[in-house]
């Protein structure tokens, strides 16, 4: 492997969002870089108010800034609160980006999400096709604000010299995931409805749409390694996908993760709900190519994610 063009050892890192399951997970991993990690979140700054922001990044003489911080949610939680979903995210990106120049951050890595492509883009999706078509409607307004977000680190590379990178990650899971079932993605309320169903002696479980869509996921540590890995070796405009490389039905997942979780009933796919993007799989050649892989499978990744789920609930 190159040697890094970034040497994150002694520096001070910013983890903007360090309470979700992403942000949580690459502070994790950036404190085995012998960095100092310094969490920025809700509880410390309303990051909707741009003088909190440039009051909080000056004064943490901060050398670099992962922003993961977001308003994230399903497709229910989407169609239920578009002005939310659009506003907060807007307004988190475009103050955090901002705060970091006027703090004058050096590196900046923004997180994005695979729902800024295109619904029908050719699969595997490649870099070069955002906005070469129609957005998903389910998740248009999440969608939008992250392809700001993508623009903006690009403006200000271009006006400032600013190295702000973009990651756009594929579908994530992993420890400290949402299991609200209003506002939930696919895997964390998969794992809570196969949980609630054999908790209940439930005959059946039921999903979304006809279970035909094909979807990629991500453990969150991966995800975290990724980061942390373009952190070190990547400085240049067009922002880089992240994925695991790999597809499954949600049908096929539904399966596993009541393997998985030992419900040994019958799956019913509800077809008056919508599908969503028909097939969502990521080109994750240019990762690759520089030198970075996925270290967990998925049927290992989701044991994990149900051992974190039963200890959170131990705790409640």
């Amino acid at each position: 492997m190159t040697p890094p063009i970034y040497d994150l050892a002694g520096k001070r890192v910013v983890v903007a969002g360090h309470r979700g399951m992403v942000g949580a997970a690459t502070a994790r991993r950036l404190a085995t870089e012998g960095c100092t990690v310094i969490p920025m979140g809700r509880d410390q700054v309303d990051l909707r108010r741009q003088a909190e922001v440039d009051e909080f990044l000056k004064d943490t003489k901060a050398d670099a800034l992962v922003l993961a911080a977001a308003k994230v949610g399903g497709i229910m939680a989407n169609a239920t609160y578009p002005a939310d979903f659009l506003y907060d995210n807007l307004a988190i990106e475009t103050n955090i980006i901002h705060g970091a120049h006027l703090a004058g951050i050096g590196k900046l890595l923004f997180l994005g999400s695979s729902c800024i492509y295109p619904k029908l883009a050719p699969q595997p999706m490649t870099e070069d096709a955002l906005l070469t078509g129609p957005l998903e409607p389910t998740n248009e307004w999440y969608a939008i604000a992250k392809i700001a977000g993508i623009k903006l680190c690009q403006a200000y590379r271009a006006q400032y010299g600013a190295d702000y990178i973009s990651a756009m990650p594929t579908n994530l899971y992993g420890p400290g995931d949402n299991y609200n079932l209003e506002s939930s993605h696919v895997i964390p309320a998969l794992i809570r409805k196969a949980h609630m169903a054999r908790e209940s002696g439930a005959k059946s479980m039921e999903i979304w749409g006809t279970g035909t869509p094909l979807r990629e996921f991500l453990h969150a540590d991966d995800c975290a390694d990724a980061l942390v890995h373009l952190l070190k070796h990547y400085s240049d405009a067009p922002h880089v996908n992240v994925g695991s490389g790999s597809e499954i039905t949600i049908g096929d997942l539904a399966r596993m993760v009541m393997e998985v979780v030992g419900f040994k009933g019958d799956l019913v796919c509800d077809t008056t709900k919508p599908d969503g993007t028909p097939r969502k799989l990521m080109d994750g050649a240019r990762l690759a190519a520089m030198g970075w892989q996925p270290k967990i499978g998925l049927r290992e990744g989701l044991a994990h994610a149900y051992r974190c789920f039963l200890e959170e609930q131990g705790r409640r």
